[in-house]
């Protein structure tokens, strides 16, 4: 089995972290958690730069299972830990995938934005990472057993499709020629991926051009559908104190608009959401080009994206 590098926002005590940590030991992957020593949710991509990071290693008695705190963000975590902590703490040691979550409360549409659990995985895509980031659609830890569940399936699928050691880790080399990369401003008729746009998924999402977001609801059917991200509103989420003199935000009426296989759509449905999404920005030299995103929506028949079936 090959490793697996763990971290979240909800922190490294979050039953959510440490239930995954058990799942996946129990069948037999190895595992190193990167996760901050405190609650850091919606700190989006929050970086503590130029703060020394207090750095913990927890206690853990189980073969191939090291486990870190760190002072910081989700994001600080990624960084630490790709960008020379691991090389550091435990030599030799090469994680094949990231996995961020599971988070408890959904990461769905303009969350992608906000969520500390999705800016981990974007992050380790940054760094040339493969990533998923992985949410349970409920504040609530009971039940969420089955959001366990759909992680580990869909971790170990991807697992198939990614070689052993991952070949863009801290970009070694930029190739702007890859086929998944867009060549914007210019808009070729025949885009480079065109022969095989299966293939060039696969290397996009290999090189951490693109990364897994995962929804699972407290209702799941078992099923899993392939998704983009919706639209979802977050509506009267300020309140004011009496003498006007502090304002909160918190708890607010949401509301989402149907969309065309939109994110909250499969979540409201009862299914697993999987959302492929581009690390980078649309016009960033690294972008997934637009037309091969829309392969990302192609779905086999268990719901899950073509592209990882293939």
């Amino acid at each position: 089995m090959s490793w697996i590098l763990l971290t979240n926002d909800d922190g490294i005590d979050a039953i959510s972290l440490q239930s995954l940590v058990d799942r996946l030991h129990e069948r037999g992957h190895k595992i190193i958690v990167f996760a901050p020593m405190e609650n850091m949710s919606a700190v989006s991509m929050k970086l503590s730069l130029g703060i020394p990071l207090a750095l913990e290693q927890r206690k853990d008695e189980r073969e191939n299972i090291h486990q870190f705190a760190l002072g910081g963000s989700p994001c600080d975590c990624i960084i630490t830990a790709l960008d020379g902590g691991l090389k550091r703490l435990l030599p030799g040691i090469i994680p094949k995938l990231v996995v961020s979550g599971i988070n408890l409360g959904p990461n769905l549409s303009q969350d992608s934005y906000h969520s500390g659990t999705m800016a981990a995985a974007r992050e380790a895509g940054l760094y040339g990472m493969p990533a998923i980031a992985a949410s349970w659609s409920s504040f609530e830890p009971e039940g969420m057993e089955v959001s366990i569940d759909a992680t580990v399936e869909l971790v170990e699928i991807a697992l198939k499709h990614l070689p052993e050691l991952p070949p863009n880790l801290n970009r070694p080399n930029i190739d702007l020629e890859a086929t998944h990369i867009s060549r914007w401003p210019e808009v070729p008729l025949h885009p480079a991926w065109e022969n095989n746009p299966i293939q060039a998924l696969q290397t996009a999402f290999s090189h951490g051009e693109m990364i897994l977001n995962l929804n699972v609801p407290p209702d799941w059917n078992r099923k899993f559908a392939t998704t983009r991200l919706g639209m979802r509103w977050y509506r009267n989420a300020v309140s004011f104190s009496e003498d006007k003199a502090t304002f909160t935000i918190g708890g607010s009426e949401i509301v989402h608009d149907t969309v065309y296989r939109g994110d909250a759509d499969a979540d409201a449905k009862g299914f697993a959401s999987v959302s492929c999404l581009a690390s980078w920005p649309q016009s960033h030299p690294l972008a997934l080009d637009d037309g091969l995103l829309t392969w990302t929506l192609l779905q086999s028949p268990d719901g899950l994206p073509v592209w990882l079936h293939s």
